[in-house]
């Protein structure tokens, strides 16, 4: 739920003083661990530019009101919508949407929620976008990770880093590197009991166990989330990648990282999890 309280009152100070002064970018990517305090951050700042309270915005006035339950016809968001990515289907109709006109401000407000999971080819038409940008639009990408964001489309923002100055534990940390969000992260909670399985499992196929079947089948039965499943494959990744500073154990890393690479396009075709894991089993059982 959006909430405008829940901002980060540093860069709402910075965008109100780019918005008195009529210096705001057209384009800004906001990167913050906490990705709802960003986007609220956003929301916030349409609602500056549409109030008709005294205090702006004061979040109650009809317009604020309109804004923050997704009804304005000047403020977009796009989302992943309950998927693993956000596609080009998503990108592509926003170039002819953008074209227009505001029908009830002076600027449209164009958001694009946990921007590090964009496609290739979506991340490529957003490039377009922001290049061209026709009617009076800001653009707003948000992210817990810059460095998952294209260059040329970092290139072409203007970037507002939220730290709160907090240390995130190594955990923590290592998620966010990975483009997990904090919802996400929080939606995980103690993940001990999956930890040995996955460390069970990425042991059998390294051995060439037949078991790797039974525990692809068990860990498939206990990831029904996507995000359950996305930190099973990381930590079979970050397995891999350990293996890589061993010269006897090398080899079995970058095998690993093959077929973890090949997973990840498998996913893309919305192939069953549980087919996901077989195949691994199948692929070191060879």
């Amino acid at each position: 739920m959006i909430n405008i309280t829940d901002i980060s009152r540093k860069q709402a100070d910075f965008l109100k003083r780019a918005y008195e002064k009529k210096q705001l970018a057209h384009s800004y990517l906001f990167v913050d661990n906490d990705e709802k305090r960003a986007l609220n951050t956003a929301y916030w700042l349409a609602c500056l530019f549409n109030c008709t309270g005294k205090d702006k915005p004061d979040g109650t006035c009809a317009n604020c009101r309109q804004i923050l339950s997704g009804n304005h016809p000047d403020v977009l968001l796009v989302k992943t919508e309950g998927k693993q990515t956000v596609g080009i289907d998503q990108i592509r109709p926003l170039k002819e949407e953008l074209a227009k006109s505001p029908v009830e401000s002076s600027r449209r407000f164009f958001m694009i929620n946990e921007a590090q999971k964009l496609t290739m080819p979506a991340a490529n038409a957003l490039l377009n976008l922001l290049e061209e940008p026709i009617a009076p639009v800001v653009s707003i990408l948000i992210t817990n990770n810059a460095d998952q964001i294209l260059p040329t489309i970092r290139s072409r923002t203007q970037i507002l880093k939220f730290d709160s100055g907090e240390k995130k534990d190594g955990r923590e940390a290592i998620l966010i590197e990975n483009g997990f969000s904090s919802e996400e992260i929080e939606e995980l909670k103690d993940t001990k009991k999956i930890d040995q399985e996955i460390k069970y499992f990425y042991q059998e196929l390294l051995e060439k166990n037949s078991l790797s079947f039974v525990s692809a089948h068990k860990l498939s039965d206990n990831a029904k989330i996507s995000t359950l499943q996305n930190y099973i494959l990381l930590s079979l990744k970050l397995f891999a990648q350990k293996e890589l500073k061993d010269e006897n154990r090398r080899l079995a890393g970058m095998h690993m990282l093959e077929c973890l690479i090949e997973i990840d396009k498998m996913r893309f075709s919305n192939v069953n999890f549980r087919n996901l894991l077989d195949y691994l089993a199948l692929q070191w059982k060879r």
